[in-house]
């Protein structure tokens, strides 16, 4: 991304503060100050019950809700947007302003906002009674076409996919007697202290460190963070055979579409066989959206254990753990029957939670199910092949207007086609960041709502809208240009 840079001077910003964040520390020359000066009036006039909100309730509201990294230099254009409704692909913020959403509930609303089918589910659930406590009538059926639609054998169900994941491992560790676990560099597993690590190399050891203060060490000692679609990594795996509960992946991961490593899932599911190792795959993202069979269906691979969420709840919380029976059965102890002398037999361990299995949840759930299964492949297949075609328009416009960016997609998911891992501990090439993150604001100001490098199309999206997200990047684009960020 050589192209893109910023044309440094000294002493440019005439109110310049130290900061800790790189894009702070930019030097601006008189024309993009000025730039920058006229479009944050322009955005905070267009936002500016969003900004007055946020500033309004920050002395109360502990709130990591924002668009980015903090920066001194769009300091006065760092708040979220507040959403006021919602409708197909569309929401309206609390200024009237409409907006074409790509964010879709980060990766959620498959059908677009408040789907009739969804929204009569939960009426009539709402009708009924919100029952804690007693188990929901509707909790046996959703179960079961969980189980029809991705092959596993039983299904429970929890709040959150952080929760899901969280009992995915525990469940492991229970069933296999062993503690270390595997993750690969770049995913994201929620946050749970014994995901949120990351990997160093020393002198050839494997180091695992917590990623934020306020994870003990101790949480994240039995975790190895391996390089994604990396022969080395099955060597490792290979060498901590006796050590290792389970290998948790995210087939595709969000930040790398581009990397969809078929081939390695395959060895990798080969081995973990082999070794008797426990393959957890992580499908928030995935399931029911690249295939209805969520990834292990697309690559031919089949888990031992899957979590699922997001797509499933249809816009209510939600967390699944789905898998083999010997896994699935540390949680009640297996099956039995009345009237015979059968018995729990498995070893339980622990698994609670007040809101799993809510009413809510699993009408939306059941409403979602029924849907996908009426529709079969025919859905993800149409909204992959409108995906594709976007990113391809997308790169083409790129490549011809030599703007070093190219994007990827898996399914209707699409974000950079960047495969590298980026460097956790390595300082961020300001230029390039803050130059992104103003393209960001600019979409938001013509009214695409894209909070990150990634984001989702949905069955609601229309070609009128495709076009006019198109339209958007261009504009700004250029725009961008004029303003002395892009040359």
């Amino acid at each position: 991304m050589t192209t893109t840079e910023f044309k440094s001077q000294k002493d440019l910003l005439s109110n310049s503060q130290q900061s800790t964040t790189a894009s702070s520390t930019i030097e601006l020359n008189r024309h993009q100050q000025k730039y920058l000066e006229n479009f944050i009036t322009r955005y905070n006039q267009r936002t500016k019950t969003s900004k007055q909100l946020s500033q309004t309730y920050r002395p109360v509201l502990a709130d990591n809700k924002n668009l980015g990294n903090f920066s001194l230099l769009l300091k006065e254009i760092y708040y979220p947007i507040v959403a006021e409704h919602s409708s197909g692909s569309k929401m309206w913020d609390v200024d009237g302003n409409e907006y074409i959403d790509l964010m879709m509930g980060l990766g959620i609303n498959l059908f677009g906002h408040n789907p009739p089918f969804i929204k009569e589910a939960l009426t009539k659930q709402l009708e009924k009674g919100i029952q804690i406590g007693p188990q929901s009538e509707l909790v046996g059926e959703v179960a079961e076409l969980i189980s029809q639609l991705t092959g596993m054998e039983r299904v429970a169900f929890s709040n959150t996919g952080t929760e899901a994941v969280m009992t995915a491992i525990r469940l492991a560790r229970a069933v296999t007697g062993r503690t270390k676990i595997v993750i690969f560099s770049g995913s994201y597993h929620g946050h749970f202290d014994g995901t949120l690590v990351k990997g160093q190399r020393t002198n050839g050891n494997i180091l695992t460190l917590p990623i934020a203060p306020g994870i003990p060490s101790n949480f994240v000692k039995d975790v190895l963070v391996l390089d994604y679609d990396s022969p080395q990594s099955l060597e490792i795996i290979q060498a901590y055979e006796q050590e290792l509960a389970a290998v948790l992946v995210v087939p595709v991961q969000t930040k790398r579409p581009a990397l969809q490593p078929k081939a390695f899932l395959q060895r990798l599911r080969q081995l973990t066989t082999k070794l008797g190792i426990a393959l957890i795959f992580d499908e928030m993202v995935t399931g029911f959206r690249i295939h209805p069979g969520g990834a292990q269906a697309y690559f031919d691979v089949e888990a031992d254990i899957a979590t699922y969420g997001k797509i499933v709840g249809g816009g209510m919380p939600i967390g699944i753990i789905a898998g083999k029976a010997v896994f699935m059965n540390a949680i009640d102890g297996g099956m039995w029957n009345y009237g015979d002398n059968s018995y729990p037999q498995a070893q339980k361990t622990f698994f609670a939670g007040t809101f799993c299995k809510h009413p809510l949840a699993m009408a939306a759930a059941r409403a979602v199910l029924r849907h996908l299964q009426t529709e079969g492949e025919t859905l993800q297949a149409d909204l992959n092949q409108r995906t594709s075609r976007f990113v391809e328009t997308l790169n083409s416009f790129f490549e011809n207007n030599a703007i070093p960016l190219k994007m990827a997609n898996f399914g209707s998911l699409f974000g950079s086609a960047a495969i590298e891992d980026e460097n956790e501990d390595s300082e961020p090439d300001s230029a390039i960041d803050c130059c992104m993150e103003l393209l960001r604001y600019n979409l938001l100001d013509r009214g695409i709502h894209l909070l990150g490098a990634s984001g989702y199309l949905s069955v609601a999206h229309t070609q009128e809208d495709i076009e006019q997200i198109l339209q958007a990047i261009q504009d700004s684009l250029t725009e961008l240009g004029q303003g002395g960020f892009l040359g």
